[in-house]
């Protein structure tokens, strides 16, 4: 029996690509780099801030000096900018709102620094509480690493069977393996459905009533 839908943020429950993209830009543009397409950015995103980053910078990521210009302008445009273009994806609101309704608790796993979490889904899903909101926390290694996942788990006394972890990436396919939660991916977000059957999704859902049904199926 589901317990706890534990949901990735980015490419999952939010669609924050803009937001993202534009700040690492004004950092490379700052640092005398090109400017990357936002397009290019589905696959920069998922690690954590600092690999994005050095992702977007290619060959110049081994240069310190430029990469902490990138960083420091990434972290104070963002600080401002994090909500501008961000929005959840349709159909998620009243996804979360049905499983709280079948009383099932909701959380939030993302690499993003943690200061950022509440903050995004404080404006976009004003009207959900959810059990729980992490981002980057420096006690515990960042997905795909399951360390936080369990710590979520064992914070509110349900156990991996009664878990599942929802994401859009190979990132979030490893966290539920290492983790030894089940796992669904999503097809709207930043990696596509290919990826997530490749790297061992169970199943990937086409939309939010879709990923209701297959969750709550699993309480049947």
């Amino acid at each position: 029996m589901i317990k706890i839908a534990v949901f990735d943020l980015d490419g999952t429950l939010v669609n924050s690509l803009t937001d993202l993209a534009q700040s690492v830009n004004k950092g490379l543009v700052k640092a005398g780099l090109e400017e990357k397409p936002l397009e290019n950015f589905n696959r920069y995103v998922g690690n954590g801030r600092e690999i994005m980053i050095k992702r977007a910078m290619g060959s110049f990521a081994e240069d310190e000096e430029k990469l902490d210009v990138v960083r420091e302008v990434f972290n104070s445009e963002y600080k401002i900018h994090c909500n501008d273009n961000t929005l959840a994806y349709d159909g998620c609101a009243e996804m979360l709102k049905m499983l709280d309704e079948k009383g099932i608790k909701t959380a939030v796993l993302s690499n993003k620094p943690d200061e950022f979490v509440g903050r995004i889904l404080k404006k976009v899903y004003p009207e959900h509480n959810f059990a729980e909101a992490w981002g980057k926390k420096p006690e515990y290694k960042i997905k795909p690493d399951g360390e936080a996942l369990l710590a979520i788990l064992d914070r509110h006394k349900i156990s991996k069977d009664e878990c599942i972890y929802i994401g859009d990436s190979d990132v979030d396919v490893y966290t539920a393996q290492n983790s030894g939660v089940k796992m669904a991916g999503v097809e709207w977000g930043f990696r596509g459905r290919e990826e997530l059957l490749r790297t061992g999704a169970p199943f990937v859902a086409s939309t939010p009533k879709e990923l209701f049904d297959y969750i709550t199926g699993n309480n049947e």
